[in-house]
């Protein structure tokens, strides 16, 4: 197969090659994947710089989020979900790879109607707002929600998930581009972030200046965001995009009675597995309702391996919006 193998770190993306390697053989609980489309993240940045938090030991294939098709079942599960041919999403390490083998547990369907594309970029930002709002912050209808950085790939998600659970949505982006992204996907209001007066601006927004009743922030701006959350708000911390660690001073926690709240989506499969079921049947109910589509950027395509470099690229310069897609065509193949 072909893959994106690191055999020692790099200072970037543009430094990445695609060699050819021997196909991966899954254990007796892996499922083979032919990988249709890869997602891109920044944590892929960052792991392939020795950069990330969890680093898997060289070698290893770059890329985890991906879609494809089963090429066969594992031996040692007596009644498999998925079946040889069925379309599938999920995340595993090795997702920059023409195949790749994972377990059932990280592999959920692709929906009816979604292309591998839409579907490649599912499996951690959907989660991750649903997890955030519903699962965290308790979303009812009638809340006002501020969701930072609104037009990226977890925050399309929260925008379509609040509007879903009827909330008012306001959404704070950088450039023109990323305001019509984030309309166009649901959002009532738009701010630009980039204005220091941003808080008042929200604040005066909301019913009697009486400020949001949730924030959703990937990207650290919890400290700002306490200026325009009401008493008794909740503050949904996701990541910290920006590149800073935040400082919270809890007497602005106290003063208004609110609450901050992770939001881990990835370590639930350690510490309340049991939730991980109830999250994605709330997501493909969104989907089947027409509430939930797919987040892909779509003003530039990048089709083959060789574009993942110029893909993660353009992501860390935060041109893009949404999920940066890069498809994967095999062997033979001249389309998707």
């Amino acid at each position: 197969m072909r893959g994106i193998q690191i055999t020692e770190y790099v200072k970037g993306p543009s430094e990445l090659t695609v060699t050819t390697i021997p196909d991966p053989t899954p254990s007796p609980t892996q499922y083979l994947i032919s990988i249709q489309a890869s997602a891109t993240n920044f944590f892929d940045i960052l792991q392939i710089s020795n950069k990330n938090q969890n680093q898997p030991p060289l070698p290893f294939l770059s890329g985890d989020e991906f879609s494809g098709i089963i090429l066969s079942v594992p031996s040692s599960i007596s009644a498999p979900k998925f079946r040889v041919g069925d379309r599938v999403f999920g995340a595993s390490q090795g997702g920059y790879a023409t195949k790749i083998c994972v377990s059932e547990a990280s592999l959920r369907p692709v929906p009816e109607g979604w292309s591998f594309s839409g579907a490649a970029g599912l499996f951690i930002t959907a989660p991750t707002a649903y997890g955030g709002l519903v699962t965290r912050a308790g979303i009812k209808e009638g809340d006002w929600v501020l969701v930072h950085a609104a037009a990226g790939g977890v925050g399309l998600a929260a925008v379509q998930i609040a509007k879903a659970f009827g909330a008012t949505v306001i959404a704070t982006a950088g450039t023109a581009r990323k305001f019509e992204v984030a309309k166009s996907y649901g959002a009532d209001h738009l701010i630009d972030y980039n204005d220091a007066t941003w808080p008042a601006k929200v604040k005066a927004l909301t019913p009697n200046g009486r400020g949001v009743d949730i924030v959703f922030d990937p990207v650290g701006l919890i400290d700002l965001s306490t200026k325009c959350t009401r008493w008794n708000g909740r503050l949904v911390v996701v990541g910290f995009a920006a590149g800073n660690i935040e400082r919270l001073p809890l007497n602005k926690v106290l003063l208004k009675n609110i609450s901050v709240l992770g939001v881990h989506w990835g370590a639930y499969r350690i510490h309340e597995p049991e939730v991980i079921d109830g999250v994605w049947e709330g997501i493909f109910k969104l989907i089947r309702e027409g509430k939930f589509r797919g987040t892909v950027f779509t003003d530039r395509e990048f089709v083959g391996l060789e574009k993942v470099p110029e893909a993660l690229e353009s992501l860390s310069r935060r041109g893009t919006w949404g999920k940066v897609v890069v498809k994967v065509p095999q062997e033979g193949q001249t389309k998707l």
